[in-house]
């Protein structure tokens, strides 16, 4: 408690103010809030540049748009979650190895759900960890199906550091895998996040065929060998495509 910011803190005080009031003043903030006028003026001009409140010509202030865009953006990626969870549990018990569930946040991806195998051998991840897009089957997934135009941007700005010894460090070659995960609809990685481990991802697309989310089964590669891979990409894209119905995506291939 003693490290929380107290400026922040104050901050907050006056925008729950805005959980049961529409619209505020200043001196309504200042009556509520019980904070000084000065202070309640220095925070909602700060939080007003910042896009938090907006004011209107009579002076009220009301919550700004910013909570709009933030409360679309959780809500689709707790639709995600909610719709590919019960997917998730099937293709777990199906494969009994590990289900992440991952999508994209700017120049990375971020997991937003995960399913642990039964066995006792298993691939370290957890819901929130982060991954650049170009390393492990999931993220690249995802930044497979960008445009050319933000995947030439991500290759300019982004150095291809190693993280274990099958990361992809080789521009060159990371556009060549990129466009072979596109062309057959799913990526695969040999130890590019941890050493000895391999995973499958397929793509998982929105109602307006954007890609929405990255899916993938990971395990140990003493578990995953070539001759189960087949079996395994089937059964992954089989799910992701389930998803993606789930999502209003319309299969129109075939």
């Amino acid at each position: 408690m003693q490290h929380k910011n107290k400026t922040v803190m104050k901050m907050m005080e006056v925008l729950n103010l805005f959980l049961t009031h529409e619209e505020l003043n200043l001196n309504e903030m200042v009556q509520l809030s019980g904070l000084p006028k000065t202070s309640v003026f220095r925070m909602a001009g700060t939080l007003e540049d910042m896009g938090f409140l907006k004011k209107d010509e009579n002076g009220k202030y009301s919550l700004g748009l910013l909570f709009l865009q933030f409360g679309q953006l959780v809500s689709s990626r707790l639709g995600i979650r909610n719709i590919a969870y019960p997917y998730m549990e099937a293709l777990r018990n199906e494969i009994d190895e590990a289900v992440n569930l991952v999508i994209r946040d700017g120049d990375e991806a971020i997991y937003i759900e995960k399913l642990d195998t039964n066995q006792p051998v298993r691939v370290y991840t957890q819901t929130g960890r982060r991954a650049p897009l170009y390393a492990g089957a999931c993220p690249r997934i995802i930044l497979a199906y960008a445009s050319d135009q933000e995947i030439l941007e991500y290759m300019n700005n982004t150095e291809l550091r190693r993280y274990a010894s099958g990361t992809i460090t080789d521009k060159e070659q990371l556009m060549e895998v990129l466009r072979k995960s596109k062309k057959e609809g799913y990526s695969i990685s040999h130890s590019e996040l941890f050493d000895n481990t391999t995973a499958v991802a397929a793509p998982i697309f929105d109602a307006n065929g954007a890609i929405a989310a990255g899916l993938s089964i990971v395990g140990p590669d003493v578990r995953i060998q070539s001759e189960h891979l087949p079996g395994i990409i089937a059964k992954v894209k089989r799910t992701a495509s389930q998803i993606s119905e789930e999502l209003g995506w319309k299969n129109t291939i075939g």
